[in-house]
C-alpha cells in the first residue's frame, strides 16, 4: 500500500466528474487499499478518488463507528430534515463551511468485488456520504457553503 497526494482546491481535477467504474479488479482493490491508507494517514472521515487525482466514482468513509467502500454510488432517497453544520475537507485543509446535508440518506452503490448493495446513513454518515458524493460530482463544499452565524 501506498500513501497518495490529496489534491487542493483549486486544483481544476476536483472540478470534474468523475467516471463510473466498470471494471472490478486488482487495480481497484489497490486503489481503495491506498485511500484508506492515505485517508488514515490524515485522519479524515471520507476520501474521494478525484482527492488523489482519478477520476473514478470510488470514495471510502470511516466514521469511527463504520466503515464503508462505495463505487458508483447513487444516493437514492433522503429524508426531509435537514442539518446545517461545519464541515471540513482534507482538499481545503484547515477551512471549514457551514453546509445543509439531510440527516437521512438510502444510498445504491457496489463493493470492491462488484456487488450491488444498499444501505441507509444517518447523521454523520449521512453527512460523509454526501460529501464524498459531491466530489464525484465535480462539487467542493467551498462552492455550497452557507454563510456563518455571527
Amino acid at each position: 500500500m501506498a500513501l497518495l497526494s490529496i489534491r487542493k482546491i483549486p486544483d481544476e481535477i476536483l472540478n470534474k466528474n468523475c467516471r463510473s467504474v466498470i471494471t472490478f479488479d486488482k487495480r481497484l482493490h489497490l486503489l481503495i487499499d491506498d485511500m484508506w491508507e492515505t485517508l488514515r494517514s490524515m485522519n479524515g472521515v471520507g476520501l474521494a478518488a478525484c482527492q488523489v487525482g482519478i477520476l473514478k466514482r470510488v470514495a471510502v468513509i470511516d466514521t469511527g463507528e463504520k466503515k464503508i467502500e462505495i463505487i458508483n454510488p447513487v444516493v437514492i432517497k433522503v429524508s426531509k430534515s435537514y442539518e446545517l453544520a461545519e464541515e471540513g475537507c482534507l482538499s481545503l485543509p484547515g477551512q471549514t463551511c457551514m453546509i445543509r446535508r439531510p440527516k437521512k440518506i438510502t444510498v445504491k452503490a457496489f463493493d470492491r468485488n462488484g456487488m450491488e448493495f444498499e444501505f441507509m446513513g444517518e447523521e454523520l454518515m449521512a453527512r460523509a456520504v454526501c460529501h464524498e458524493v459531491d466530489h464525484l460530482n465535480g462539487v467542493t463544499i467551498n462552492k455550497m457553503a452557507e454563510p456563518k452565524a455571527i
